[in-house]
């Protein structure tokens, strides 16, 4: 049940912060400024450090593994292969390969499986057939991918996800709000759906950064959507030309700061599309580590969404124990 997936998390400590949002201050968000040279100067120092090497890069890698949300949006998803999603979020890691790592008993899976919100009460089932209550189901709505449906219709969705099994939403904003800078109709929107999820369930909020246009505007939606109580910022769709970029990390998660330091509401990020390798991840947990500090690079606080990460991370970890890479055959599919 939706009840004891969450108290199972509690118990493992990995509840997600609530954030109950605050009234809208248009001085605050009329005083972001981005300084853009500097932004990409720091973005471009993630790229080029030297990488974390040995039993190290297998402990940040493992870490990598329960901030996942495991993902599946293709118009040919059944229950078939949300089933297969489940189960491999369940055992993310061959088993052989987590053994020999000496991390058994960490019963390691992924943060959460994302599913569209037709299919939760297929990931809900699944989930329930291998006895697994302890991760959450994230449903994308609100008109996924680009919200130009009615609003009533985007509310709907919302809350029959959750009548489903869904314990995280994963919504998109309306972009011309941003566009024309209608900050009071991104904050109504935003509020109608945190309200919509009624406490039963974290709302994640997708601003499509790739359609924003400037740094500008990505640093004020982020704060607009975290005043009305965002308990996640997301980059990206995934299906955007333009998906998660370190520039507009920064300008988000320096927001997630902001507002963390003024109103004491601590709030999480999720960066998604286009993260496809082990050494990505590491640098996206270096990322949230440097800028927000280690409690930020748990699944609580910070995830990432993707579909081929896991399968790349599994290989470098059976590297890390053999010696050498797997073949195709050797590797579950992910």
């Amino acid at each position: 049940s939706r009840k004891s997936r969450k108290m199972d998390g509690e118990a493992q400590g990995h509840e997600t912060p609530y954030n109950p949002g605050v009234d809208l201050d248009m001085g605050w968000v009329e005083s972001v400024r981005i300084n853009l040279p500097a932004v990409d100067r720091r973005a471009a120092t993630l790229k080029t450090r030297r990488s974390i090497k040995k039993e190290w890069q297998a402990a940040w890698l493992l870490r990598a593994v329960t901030c996942i949300d495991l993902t599946t949006l293709a118009g040919d998803d059944s229950p078939s292969n949300v089933r297969r999603l489940c189960h491999k979020a369940h055992i993310p890691i061959q088993q052989d390969l987590v053994k020999a790592l000496g991390v058994a008993d960490k019963k390691i899976q992924v943060g959460a499986v994302c599913v569209y919100s037709a299919r939760v009460v297929d990931a809900a089932q699944a989930l329930k057939d291998i006895n697994c209550s302890t991760i959450p189901i994230a449903s994308v709505a609100a008109g996924f991918p680009d919200g130009q449906t009615p609003m009533e219709q985007r509310l709907d969705e919302i809350k029959r996800a959750i009548e489903t099994g869904a314990t995280e939403i994963d919504i998109v904003i309306t972009r011309s709000h941003v566009l024309t800078g209608n900050w009071r109709a991104l904050y109504d929107e935003v509020r109608q759906f945190k309200e919509a999820c009624n406490g039963k369930a974290h709302l994640k909020t997708i601003i499509a950064t790739g359609h924003l246009g400037t740094l500008t505007n990505v640093g004020k939606a982020s704060l607009v959507c975290l005043m009305a109580g965002s308990d996640f910022i997301k980059t990206s769709t995934g299906k955007e030309a333009v998906n998660a970029t370190f520039s507009v990390a920064l300008v988000m998660v320096r927001a997630i700061r902001d507002y963390f330091q003024r109103t004491g509401f601590k709030a999480g990020f999720k960066p998604a599309g286009g993260i496809r390798s082990a050494k990505d991840a590491l640098s996206w947990l270096a990322l949230m580590k440097e800028e927000l500090g280690d409690e930020w690079t748990k699944p609580n606080l910070f995830r990432i969404g993707a579909s081929s990460l896991l399968g790349d991370i599994e290989r470098q970890l059976y590297h890390h124990v053999h010696g050498r890479y797997a073949a195709g055959y050797q590797l579950p599919m992910s």
